[in-house]
């Protein structure tokens, strides 16, 4: 098991530019540390959901990105992983940007559920999340046969 370092930063931000969610959501890489990251996403009127607030879905996108980047921090940036589950509390609309806050709850062998807590720019609580996922790594993929 790997522990986050500074030398980790670089190649897990160039992993993460590349994933085309983060490109389009214009997310932006706030903090990092062992178990954790903190992101940050502008609020665009093109992301809001039916009642003029950013879209609910949006902002599960933003908690299980954020969460899979705060397992990162301790497998490596190569590390395969996939979601297993994740629910969703909102509490509140959502009118600014939005910042994620994820915590890993338990660094398992195969299984790593993460806390996550967004907030408004005035740090109001707008939606809480865990999120769980599943380390590939020495897990058989069965791959696709043509």
């Amino acid at each position: 098991m790997k522990f986050f370092s500074e030398e980790m930063k670089k190649p897990l931000l160039n992993r993460i530019q590349k994933i085309p969610i983060v490109d389009t959501l214009q997310m932006q890489i706030i903090a990092f540390s062992d178990g954790y990251c903190e992101a940050r996403v502008p609020r665009k009127q093109a992301y809001d959901g039916v009642f003029e607030s950013f879209h609910g879905g949006l902002l599960m996108t933003l908690a299980d990105s954020t969460a899979c980047f705060a397992i990162l921090t301790r497998t490596g940036a190569e590390a395969r992983l996939t979601t297993t589950d994740m629910n969703i509390r909102f509490l509140a609309p959502c009118f600014t940007d939005v910042t994620a806050k994820a915590t890993v709850i338990k660094f398992g062998r195969t299984l790593c559920p993460v806390s996550v807590t967004l907030f408004d720019a005035a740090q109001t609580p707008v939606a809480v999340a865990q999120v769980c996922y599943m380390l590939l790594d020495g897990v058989m993929v069965r791959k696709e046969t043509k």
